[in-house]
């Protein structure tokens, strides 16, 4: 009967001992499951926040409208917003509009439109790209106007990170661009305004 018993047991333990392998990689198959679902949530995306300034030639009053999406086709180049609220497009809060961007659409929101206080902010999603936030702080300096710009962006997916970063080159590098533009604008304006008096 010890026999038998001792015979038993070791059929027992040696079945328990060859499923362990296979207990292993079912364990180990539902772990990395887990991981691999949890991880397009956790798993840190690339985020950059890029700043630049520059200074109109202009006093604030006549500066600050120039941030509105409406305004801004009046110094920004092939600037073309396709506005969803309200319509006919006025620059005003919680502004909605689409922009291309390259081959995608972008949803633009104003989230920030207070010109009396120099503070104009937007957020913008290109779908399972990125996701952008724009923050401008616009300061009256004289008969001149100083003017801050925050971008902030982050991926969506990681295969759009490179994406990401390439951008925020551009936007580090933006300011002369930027600074150009408007006082260009700016410069036209004025010469009409004299030429009509």
């Amino acid at each position: 009967m010890k026999n038998m018993l001792l015979i038993v047991l070791g059929a027992l333990c040696g079945t328990a001992l060859a499923a362990i392998p296979k207990v292993s990689a079912h364990l180990h198959a539902a772990l990395s499951a887990f991981r691999g679902a949890a991880s397009p949530l956790t798993a840190p995306r690339a985020h950059t926040e890029e700043r630049f300034s520059f200074t109109a030639h202009a006093p604030m009053d006549r500066v600050a409208p120039l941030f509105g999406a409406d305004k801004e086709r009046l110094w920004a180049p092939n600037r073309a917003p396709q506005f969803l609220y309200p319509v006919p497009a006025v620059d005003q809060p919680r502004m909605v509009f689409t922009v291309a961007h390259h081959r995608l659409s972008a949803v633009w929101v104003n989230t920030e439109f207070d010109l009396a206080n120099g503070r104009v902010q937007y957020v913008y999603v290109i779908p399972d790209t990125m996701v952008t936030v724009i923050t401008l702080r616009i300061n009256p300096d004289g008969a001149q106007t100083h003017v801050d710009v925050d971008y902030d962006r982050t991926a969506l997916s990681p295969g759009t990170e490179a994406r990401v970063r390439e951008m925020a080159e551009q936007d580090r590098n933006s300011g002369p661009e930027w600074e150009s533009q408007i006082n260009q604008y700016l410069k036209q304006l004025s010469n009409l305004q004299a030429r009509n008096t």
